[in-house]
């Protein structure tokens, strides 16, 4: 989008403020700004794709209310507070275009959300692509030793790609001319190369360590390391959890049995179809709790379509259940009337409890698993604070165990990338790692944590994001030394249309576009990737099947069977599989198998 000399700095550097005649004054830089070039051979142009999902991250990984805009081939990034700052946005990647299906789908490819490193406030401007790269690769290179990787053969191909991509980044380096502040079509073209190149070796590493991380699962290895004691050389207990990570190859502890494989099952609708698949393909069902739907008419619940699903999965099936979350801050999961107290926190924390006692009370007999809360921290439902936000946690939390004390409790972290820190409501809203971190602090003690990994839809915190970056999220949270449970995993196998008021959420995709083929093979990769992770417990499909969206409501208003995401069940609702179940029966045969290699990782 840069063209004219004046603006790319073609032949020279980029050009002085002007200043008043006379007037000797510095210059403070207050804002990031990033230059874009058009390149036909890309077809990324104009505002509305440069400036999909686009947010500033601050230190600590954290999103930042800030003004991004783009003007004249350059994105201007305004913050509200002065400091080192990062750019995340959607590109696309690998020659996978703009649309659905303009690529061949190569490893690496897709229209993904990327970020770069933290770069200091000054007056030229970066070329984002070029910044782009440079993170990717040191996401590469950071990983690659956290990993313990740097004794893999030079003939993988995960590790040629690494050093191919550390070849490209300094070709694009010495194109961009650092520090003269020009950037040509030609620099941008080699960012581009080097950006690809980093990005397809991510998924590739990500891959290679999954399945090092599986086959010494399986082998035993890894438990035998956690059970060793600490380092000798080990004085604080962080140098003894690095220690361990090294040996390890991973953070966070390391669980001895295979994890589990489970989907949600909406309860709108119940069949023998749907029941022969949840028990031919699962080892536990997650059974939604969500508010809105047990509870339709304040004061009155409807507890029907729950029940036969569970007495199913108890008494016929033989099937552990997991419950919740039950208490979901999502906005379609809040009841009309919870808005009423919004802004009278006794009563609502009152309402909460009361709904929590109903619900623990009366499945615990039947349930193994509750996730007792979801979404508590985004700040987009209820205007909560984040001390009332960790409050209720707390008190939720504790009131499970207390009726509860057999069940195994789990605090579900959404959007655990923490965009929406970024929003109008980011004040009021506490960033996924702080929430974590926080309940450690006030001792609130969850069995595991768990985690949504949902994209392909047009809705925050649910753009497509690249194996790389989920493996470097699930490390993060395993620091916390908690079990991972992967509480909600899911892409759609269409894409679907995106509202013009939605534009910004465009959900991008993986490889060449989402279809169900496409599906079946991100749900095998990532699937899989989690499932070798020595700290995940249990990975949990969104839902096993789509109900009719034309049927409309099933059990009448606010009626439960309402998909978690369109087009994103494993089934028809007549029990018609989708080639993404037989990836899922595969993932879980070569999990229960103790497989070499395991299935979506081959």
């Amino acid at each position: 989008m840069v063209s004219d000399s004046r603006r790319a700095g073609v032949g020279g550097a980029w050009p002085e403020w002007p200043r008043r005649p006379g007037v000797a004054r510095r210059i403070e830089p207050t804002m990031l700004r990033f230059a874009v070039i058009e390149d036909p051979e890309r077809g990324q142009t104009g505002p509305r794709v440069w400036l999909r999902h686009a947010h500033v991250v601050a230190q600590g990984d954290v999103a930042v209310p800030a003004a991004i805009t783009l003007s004249e081939g350059m994105i201007t990034c305004e913050k509200q507070a002065p400091g080192a700052g990062a750019l995340a946005l959607q590109v696309a990647v690998g020659g996978a275009g703009n649309g659905p299906g303009a690529g061949e789908g190569p490893a690496g490819s897709g229209v993904t959300t990327l970020r770069t490193c933290l770069l200091p406030e000054r007056r030229a401007p970066y070329l984002l692509t070029l910044e782009l790269a440079r993170h990717a690769l040191l996401m590469l290179l950071n990983k690659q030793e956290e990993w313990a990787l740097f004794t893999a053969s030079a003939d993988e191909p995960a590790i040629r790609g690494v050093e191919q991509a550390g070849e490209l980044f300094t070709a694009a380096l010495v194109a961009s001319g650092v520090g003269a502040g020009g950037y040509t079509l030609g620099a941008e073209r080699a960012a581009w190369r080097a950006l690809d190149a980093a990005v397809a070796a991510g998924e590739r590493l990500a891959l290679l360590h999954a399945q090092s991380q599986h086959r010494r699962r399986a082998s035993g290895e890894l438990a035998r390391i956690a059970a060793h004691p600490p380092p000798a050389l080990a004085v604080t207990d962080h140098e003894a959890r690095r220690g361990r990570a090294a040996l390890l190859g991973a953070p966070g502890v390391a669980l001895t049995e295979s994890p589990k494989i489970g989907a949600r099952v909406s309860t709108g609708l119940f069949s023998a179809e749907l029941c022969e698949l949840a028990a031919g393909s699962l080892d536990f069902i997650t059974v939604p709790m969500r508010w809105v739907e047990m509870e339709p008419t304040e004061g009155k619940y409807a507890f029907a379509a729950t029940d036969r699903w569970i007495e199913w999965a108890v008494t016929r099936a033989r099937l552990p259940v997991q419950a919740g979350p039950l208490i979901d801050l999502h906005p379609r999961s809040i009841p009309e009337f919870m808005y009423i107290w919004e802004h009278d926190y006794e009563t609502l924390l009152d309402v909460c409890l009361e709904h929590v006692r109903t619900l623990v009370t009366r499945y615990r007999r039947t349930v193994q698993t509750w996730v007792v809360c979801s979404a508590v921290q985004c700040g987009s439902g209820l205007r909560l604070s984040p001390e009332q936000a960790m409050d209720l946690t707390r008190k939720a939390v504790l009131l499970t165990r207390k009726l509860h004390p057999q069940g195994r409790v789990i605090v579900e972290v959404a959007q655990p990338w923490g965009e929406y820190t970024a929003g109008p409501r980011g004040g009021r809203a506490v960033p996924p790692m702080a929430y974590v971190e926080l309940m450690g602090q006030m001792q609130v003690n969850p069995d595991a944590l768990g985690v949504r990994v949902q994209m392909g839809q047009a809705e925050g915190g649910r753009s497509a994001r690249g194996l790389m970056d989920l493996a470097a999220m699930l490390d993060r949270l395993a620091e916390f030394d908690r079990p991972i449970a992967v509480t909600a995993l899911g892409a759609p196998s269409r894409e679907g249309p995106v509202p013009i008021a939605a534009e910004a959420l465009t959900p991008g995709h993986w490889r060449s576009g989402w279809t169900p083929q496409v599906q079946a093979e991100w749900l095998g990769r990532v699937g899989g990737l989690m499932a070798s992770m020595p700290y995940v417990q249990s990975v949990c499909w969104q839902d096993l099947y789509e109900p009719d969206a034309s049927a409309g409501p099933v059990n009448g208003p606010g009626a439960a069977g309402a998909p978690e995401m369109a087009w994103g069940g494993l089934a028809s609702a007549s029990g018609v599989a989708k080639p993404a179940l037989e990836a899922l029966r595969r993932l879980r045969a070569s999990l229960r198998g103790n497989a070499a290699v395991l299935a979506g990782l081959e």
